[in-house]
């Protein structure tokens, strides 16, 4: 492929512009989110995603137990109520389902009882009751959503345009012109959070980049664009990906995209440190401070992209505010293991 150049289309297209979307890979993976989110998973903003998942994050408390100590309460009279009661807690807890069938695990009752001594680490919240909303070994490192929504915000302020980087606009098939400026509603947003993770994708389809011609002599252009996602309760790893494509269809699906590069990081102990070595490479591509807010010449395939470095920084950040809380991390293109 041809040197990219980056250009400013913020205020010369009020309608868009036009791409070839039969050019590079279709990926369905936020479309696939888009679809099955309820309403009350869907969110505006950065800031209004941010205090939902902090708030919970400031009613949580974690504690370790051995598992031999926990008792399971039911009741004859209420088939639906199971409780469990956690040595030195002053009330029961009552688990969710995700926490239920992580517990599951250990077999309940009989498993707790004749399982050899073992720790387990919980994860508690007050919500009117106290729900426990996850059970896990006790290395496991817990990064809380709102970190990685909050590292996210420092590169992408609201998520609403005040920053290059925003909720995405919408491909007119009929037309073949991609409209970066369409309203933000619960049906085009792409912030996403419910009890067990957390997920979010965001353009800078504002600054399109030329990446060469098409046929008839026009420009070929397509954006830059990352998604990341997080479960604090182990139901999913933390990652990142970043790519360009050419545009967003009203499903939320990626057309013609190209260069799709993905971090991910295992939600276990003592690996801030091996993520900081192999986010070096990366790191040095880009400077830390200006990493998503400058235009500049890029140059596909020929490292990491711009976009990917900078996402990596902001782990890194997450890295040494959580210490050994990271994990081991990969980096690999898409279909790879």
């Amino acid at each position: 492929m041809n040197n990219s150049v980056t250009i400013d289309a913020g205020g010369d297209a009020p309608g868009g512009y036009k791409v070839d979307a039969s050019r590079g890979e279709r990926i369905g993976r936020v479309s696939s989110e888009w679809f099955n989110r309820p309403a009350d998973e869907r969110y505006l903003s950065l800031s209004e995603l941010m205090a939902s998942v902090q708030g919970r994050s400031e009613r949580s408390r974690t504690r370790t137990v051995e598992s031999a100590a926990i008792r399971v309460e039911a009741s004859r009279d209420d088939a639906e109520r199971l409780a469990l009661v956690f040595p030195g807690a002053d009330r029961p807890v009552a688990p969710t389902h995700w926490s239920f069938g992580q517990l599951a695990g250990i077999n309940l009752q009989y498993g707790l009882t004749a399982h050899r001594t073992e720790q387990v680490k919980t994860l508690e919240v007050e919500n009117g009751r106290v729900e426990l909303r996850a059970v896990t070994g006790p290395d496991y490192g817990r990064i809380y959503d709102h970190e990685l929504v909050a590292a996210v915000q420092k590169i992408a302020g609201n998520g609403t345009g005040d920053t290059r980087w925003k909720i995405p606009g919408v491909l007119d098939w009929s037309t073949g012109i991609y409209n970066p400026r369409v309203d933000i509603t619960s049906d085009t947003t792409t912030l996403y959070a419910s009890d067990r993770d957390v997920f979010l994708f965001l353009v800078d389809d504002l600054n399109p980049i030329e990446a060469g011609k098409l046929p008839d002599g026009s420009p070929d252009l397509y954006f830059r664009g990352f998604y990341c996602w997080n479960s604090e309760v182990g139901a999913k790893t933390l990652g990142i990906a970043s790519f360009y494509l050419r545009a967003v269809c009203q499903n939320r699906n990626f057309w013609g995209v190209e260069d799709f590069e993905e971090i991910t990081i295992r939600h276990s102990k003592y690996a801030a440190s091996r993520f900081a070595h192999q986010a070096a490479p990366v790191r040095r591509v880009v400077p830390c401070s200006s990493a998503l807010q400058t235009p500049r010449e890029v140059r596909p395939g020929a490292g990491p992209t711009p976009q990917l470095a900078s996402m990596a920084i902001c782990l890194t950040w997450c890295a040494r505010r959580l210490g050994s809380e990271l994990s081991q991390t990969s980096l690999r293109k898409p279909g790879s293991s």
